[in-house]
């Protein structure tokens, strides 16, 4: 899962962050996507207060973390809108399409020996994203391809 946060007048990025869930917490998924939340409603109060004065948009797939009763409680009392996005829809996910492809040729040919070697690389990968590689400019023309194909999945 990846949050990114950013204004569009200065392009200063506000928030990056990597999150990875510990798969054997997943009861504990809601909590620390909620505890993210928390820290970028933060750091746009820091950064950017006058943002808190509009209603946040946030765009994020249907995963358990994100549907579940205390994330939606949580959007609900700051007033935080969430885009809508498609059940299994990956053409249309953002991460599917924008992230994967490079993170996966970054990791090509790379072993480790443990988890938490893997979730380092993955740390310092997302560190060293540049501003412009977090903003997500196709996703419009996406849509319309979308609507374009009456629903049907939309290749590249």
């Amino acid at each position: 899962m990846r949050i990114s946060w950013t204004e569009k007048k200065s392009n200063e990025l506000v928030l990056k962050e990597a999150y990875f869930p510990n798969r054997s917490a997943a009861a504990n998924a809601a909590l620390q996507y909620c505890s993210t939340l928390d820290r970028l409603k933060e750091a746009i109060r820091r950064k950017r207060p006058r943002l808190l004065r509009r209603v946040a948009v946030l765009q994020h797939d249907n995963a358990t973390p994100h549907s579940a009763n205390l994330t939606q409680q949580w959007l609900q009392r700051y007033g935080w809108e969430i885009l809508p996005h498609p059940a299994h829809s990956p053409d249309l996910a953002p991460s599917d399409f924008h992230l994967f492809g490079p993170l996966k040729r970054h990791l090509g040919g790379m072993a480790f020996e443990t988890e938490d070697d893997l979730i380092s690389e993955l740390r310092n990968w997302f560190d060293n994203l540049d501003v412009d590689f977090c903003r997500v400019n196709s996703l419009l023309s996406r849509w319309q391809k979308c609507i374009d194909f009456h629903g049907d999945y939309v290749e590249k």
